[in-house]
């Protein structure tokens, strides 16, 4: 079918002196002519597995929404589907979700319920349809401090500078204001990422801003900068930190925070639906990766990666990691497809004979076994939005849209995506001997992730170079940022807080009945510390943790300056006793619960008095964490 596109590259790829192949492991300044190679052949190798497979696997199709329907569907993704049809009498919820937002967020939200508004009077539903201007004053008005959607924001004056973040009442606003004002103090390097205000907020002061002239990195091919994240004092929260009603909260303000960066920067985002299609229920290749983890669960309880794919990575390391070309030479076709069929009668039975299986063909398996998921591995919804990364203008706004996709992969996924990514990074730390760099693994892999049989090929075939060195950098980016990748800003989980905290004082004002059920949780947290701020036994400056599965169940602390939060488990992994199980360091660690957040899991490195006077309600407890 494209066959001729690889022929005429492979021509190409002959004029390649012969010498240059064992030259893998130079520079990786640039995607030169020879890695580009890699991804063909890769590709050739993909379709060749195909022919002989006789596979004639269904196509997914994609579906084309028709007009509203995206918006409509985004709406309720993002957590505010009440701001229209049959249920929008109770946007209580949403009221105090829009009252958190900042003015890029919020110009995202007005533009898809302006679309939805249209498309419902064009139908002519009969729905109580809302004028988005009304939903922004409404909110406007009941809350003064909250900037309008619509008016251009004003740089404090320097006297006022210092309230945006007067935390000593643990209020953490997120006024546009605030944000302008936090952008120009904060002297940073151009390779620190700033997760403080959002980054939607922080394209737009750029692109008015006479800087953003400079910035232009583009996705090009030099060494990729060295980007870190300045360390937060009050702690840095990484995706499996907080508790599953947060993260609901946190999904919201990704999805809205992505579509408003994409908005910002004149990139069309838009999720892609697949129409349902028939799957196979059991096995290994092939299967819904949500329904492998289900048949895995009952063999090894809590797994959260699917059994297959650890053991062919476990496999293929087993080896070494320094044979020459891994990844990029392929197994022997025939041998790979008659242990594809061997593995899906013996694997779980444990009956299947790993010692004859070639390192090579282990790695086609991992390769075969991604490519054949049912759905692609960064999921229908997003892996459109995963290939335009490479379409913003900076690196640093790459790389700020990449954590959010993280982010908004369902957890099977990101999961699995993790350990991927860091079995990738283990290769590449091997370069030296396996001549496997960065660049090249990642032209190996982008084909495996991004080239989803039947999915947009049409776009894709006339695009089909671009797309090429252009997956490939987004694959580059993922491996070698993926410490950074999965990590929550700052600014979103200021924004969780905030909405924790207005929607209890919204709820104090009113009935409680229609809310009871939504936040029982929250409001019993709040209840307790109502009723008791501070122990009376806790004098001010001074915590209470509690350990119930350590020996010492209970200390006051003292806060310090200095005082982190691993100093505290230390200090009560100091007191041993005999009689109660002992916890190595690295299995408890210290959770700030209840006040503005569910729970939060906190790094070692989080400076308690900073983050008290953030959440002086909290209570903290040592304890595992749970898988």
């Amino acid at each position: 079918r494209r066959s001729g596109q690889y022929t005429m590259n492979h021509d190409h790829s002959k004029k390649i002196p012969d010498g240059a192949s064992f030259d893998r492991s130079g520079s990786q300044d640039s995607l030169d002519e020879l890695s580009m190679d890699d991804y063909w052949k890769e590709l050739e190798n993909i379709h060749e597995t195909r022919r002989n497979n006789h596979e004639e696997r269904v196509a997914l199709v994609v579906k084309e929404p028709d007009e509203g329907e995206l918006e409509e569907e985004w709406l309720k993704e993002a957590g505010l589907s009440n701001l229209f049809g049959e249920s929008s009498g109770d946007s209580l919820e949403s009221m105090v979700f829009l009252s958190t937002l900042t003015r890029t967020q919020k110009a995202a939200v007005e533009k898809r319920v302006e679309t939805v508004t249209q498309t419902m009077r064009k139908k002519n539903k009969q729905h109580q349809i809302p004028d988005v201007r009304d939903i922004f004053r409404l909110q406007n008005d009941s809350k003064g401090k909250v900037c309008d959607g619509s008016e251009p924001s004003t740089v404090r004056t320097s006297e006022n500078k210092n309230e945006t973040h007067d935390e000593t009442k643990g209020n953490f606003s997120l006024g546009t204001d605030e944000q302008k004002s936090l952008l120009e103090d904060m002297p940073s390097s151009d390779t620190d990422i700033n997760l403080e205000i959002s980054f939607s907020e922080q394209a737009a002061n750029l692109k008015d801003s006479s800087i953003g002239k400079m910035y232009k990195g583009g996705g090009g091919d030099t060494l990729l900068p060295n980007f870190r994240l300045p360390k937060d004092k009050t702690g840095t929260t990484k995706i499996g930190d907080l508790a599953p009603q947060d993260m609901k909260k946190v999904y919201s303000l990704a999805l809205i925070e992505l579509t408003a960066l994409y908005d910002t920067l004149g990139t069309e985002f838009k999720q892609q639906k697949a129409v349902k299609i028939k799957t196979k229920d059991s096995g290994l290749f092939g299967v819904p990766l949500s329904l492998l983890l289900e048949q895995d669960q009952k063999k090894v309880p809590g797994t959260k990666i699917p059994l297959i794919f650890q053991k062919l990575i476990a496999q293929i390391e087993e080896t070494t990691l320094e044979t020459e070309g891994l990844l990029r030479i392929p197994g022997v076709a025939t041998r790979v497809k008659g242990l594809c069929q061997e593995l899906e009668a013996k694997f779980y039975e444990g009956t299947f004979n790993w010692e004859n299986v070639k390192q090579h063909d282990a790695a086609s398996l991992l390769k075969l076994f991604i490519r054949e998921l049912p759905q692609p591995l960064l999921t229908v919804e997003y892996l459109k939005a995963f290939q335009d990364v490479q379409n913003l203008p900076t690196r640093k706004q790459q790389l700020q849209a990449l954590n959010l996709l993280v982010i908004l992969l369902p957890e099977a996924n990101r999961d699995t995506l993790k350990v991927l990514l860091e079995f990738l990074q283990r290769v590449i730390d091997h370069r030296d001997k396996n001549k496997m760099t960065l660049k090249n693994v990642a032209m190996v892999m982008a084909p495996n992730l991004f080239m989803f049989h039947g999915f947009g090929s049409k776009s894709i075939e006339q695009s089909e170079f671009v797309m090429a060195a252009g997956t490939a950098n987004v694959m580059r980016f993922m491996i070698q940022y993926q410490k950074l990748l999965w990590t929550i800003p700052k600014f979103i989980v200021n924004q969780v807080r905030k909405q924790n905290t207005e929607s209890f004082q919204k709820k104090k004002d009113k009935p409680m009945k229609k809310l009871l059920k939504k936040m029982a949780y929250d409001r019993e947290k709040h209840e307790k510390q109502e009723k008791a701020p501070n122990d009376t036994d806790v004098p001010q400056g001074v915590i209470r943790v509690q350990a119930p599965h350590l020996s010492k169940v209970s200390m006051a602390i003292q806060l310090t300056e200095e005082l982190k939060a691993g100093d505290i488990v230390a200090r009560f992994l100091s007191q041993k006793s005999g009689n109660v199980q002992t916890l190595k360091k690295e299995e408890v660690f210290l959770y700030e619960i209840g006040g503005n957040i569910g729970e939060r899991c906190l790094d070692d490195d989080t400076y308690m008095k900073d983050l008290y006077q953030l959440n002086p309600n909290a209570e903290w407890v040592i304890k595992p964490k749970q898988s």
